[in-house]
C-alpha cells in the first residue's frame, strides 16, 4: 500500500460523492462493514453518525478503520484506505450530517432529532485500483 500525500487524480475521485463502505473493528476483532457517506475534508476523511450506530462504539473502542471508495462512474476503479479516528466529535446544530447530505443530495440531512457525531479519519496507507492503480500487480 501506499503512503500519503495522495496523488491529485486519487483526491479529485474522492472528492466525488461516491458509494463508499466503512469497516471498524468490534471489541473482539471482528470487522464489520457498513455502506456510508464520507467527505474529503482537507487530507482527512469526514463521517457522521447517528449517536446510536455500534460503529460508533467500535470507533470509540479501537481507532483502526477501513474505507472502500468505489468510483460512481466504474466500480473498477476504487481507493481503498487504511487510517485512523483522528478526531471525534458531537454535532449538535447537526452541521457536519448537513455536509454530507449535501455532498450526496444537494440538500440539508432530513432527520433533525437525532443526535449526531462527526469523526475524521486520517489516512495511514492506501491503495488504488482501475485507473487509479498504484502497484505493479497485473490485472
Amino acid at each position: 500500500m501506499s503512503k500519503p500525500p495522495l496523488p491529485e487524480a486519487v483526491v479529485t475521485m474522492l472528492r466525488k460523492p461516491n458509494p463508499a463502505v466503512i469497516t471498524t473493528l468490534r471489541s473482539d476483532g471482528q470487522p464489520v462493514s457498513a455502506a456510508t457517506w464520507y467527505l474529503w475534508d482537507d487530507g482527512r476523511i469526514l463521517v457522521n453518525m447517528d449517536e446510536g450506530r455500534k460503529r460508533l462504539e467500535h470507533m470509540r473502542n479501537d481507532p483502526r478503520i477501513a474505507l472502500n471508495v468505489l468510483d460512481e462512474a466504474g466500480w473498477y476503479t476504487h481507493v481503498s484506505i487504511i487510517g485512523h479516528l483522528d478526531e471525534m466529535k458531537d454535532d449538535p446544530g447537526l452541521a457536519g450530517i448537513d455536509r454530507l447530505a449535501r455532498h450526496y443530495m444537494d440538500k440539508p440531512y432530513p432527520q433533525r432529532d437525532r443526535r449526531r457525531v462527526s469523526a475524521w479519519i486520517a489516512v495511514d496507507s492506501w491503495h488504488g485500483w482501475g485507473s487509479l492503480k498504484d502497484n505493479s500487480q497485473p490485472g
